[in-house]
């Protein structure tokens, strides 16, 4: 998706039926990060010049919702 701004939205969502274990956002490791990187780069390519980009996460823990905006980059 793309914000107001103009920037690339990448959005991984998750959920957990309950926070406990650390919930849905804790799930979201080094890995999950990585492979998530790795699918932009790979849909970037296709795109001349390359717009703004971040990487967000929505975190659904039970019926609570969280919408973490860039909750990491490329330096994962």
């Amino acid at each position: 998706m793309r914000d107001k701004d103009g920037t690339l939205v990448f959005v991984e969502v998750r959920q957990r039926s309950s926070a406990d274990h650390g919930g849905a956002a804790a799930s979201i490791g080094r890995g999950k990060q990585q492979r998530c990187i790795r699918g932009a780069r790979h849909y970037l390519l296709q795109l001349n010049p390359w717009p703004p980009c971040r990487f967000d996460v929505v975190a659904i823990d039970g019926d609570a919702l969280e919408w973490i905006v860039a909750a990491f980059d490329t330096s994962a």
